[in-house]
């Protein structure tokens, strides 16, 4: 670890005359794919945010490959293209904010103030790995929860892609919560 992510590290614990105590956690990044059951791994942001008075932020990344997006920036200009990413933007986020009523509605009937504690949504086009990893440092984030669908060989040594990339990078926690691929509890729903 280098002196800078050891200083990161550091901030996170208060000290006490000089002895580390229990971690400060103030900013949860919720990293969500928007995926089936994806609210499973809500659940323990929410959880983590009640905990420790943290404030959530939640963030999507939607994955414009090169490929992709250079063709059809061929065929719209940049300028169509930016408006594009803004309307694709503006509707996840509204989608986002009514799937949170709906986990409010479900889960959080004796606690409708967890809710409150959703400080930010944003929804950004680039790289997933690379996103969460710059929205994380660029925020001060203190953690990262996010879900793994484990996908691929061997269920991608156990994790998904996105979430192993992220977990090799990092300098912060990461809660990564394994989220099945059959139907556990048909009322996660997704978030």
């Amino acid at each position: 670890m280098d002196a800078e992510s050891g200083d990161k590290v550091r901030k996170l614990f208060q000290q006490v005359n000089g002895k580390v105590m229990i971690p400060r956690i103030r900013k949860i990044l919720y990293a969500t794919d928007l995926s089936k059951n994806s609210a499973y791994a809500f659940r323990y942001a929410v959880n983590s945010a009640r905990m420790h008075d943290a404030s959530i932020h939640i963030l999507h990344v939607v994955d414009n490959r090169p490929l992709l997006e250079a063709h059809l920036l061929f065929y719209t200009g940049p300028t169509r293209m930016a408006e594009i990413h803004q309307e694709a933007s503006e509707e996840l986020v509204t989608k986002i904010e009514a799937r949170l009523r709906d986990f409010a509605r479900r889960e959080l009937k004796g606690d409708p103030e967890s809710l409150k504690r959703v400080a930010s949504i944003q929804v950004v086009f680039g790289d997933p790995t690379e996103k969460i990893l710059e929205i994380t440092t660029t925020m001060q984030c203190d953690i990262v929860v996010m879900g793994s669908h484990g996908k691929g060989i061997i269920s991608h040594s156990f994790l998904g892609s996105v979430a192993e990339k992220v977990l090799h990078r990092i300098d912060i926690p990461v809660y990564i919560i394994p989220i099945s691929k059959e139907d556990p509890d048909i009322t996660l729903g997704e978030i």
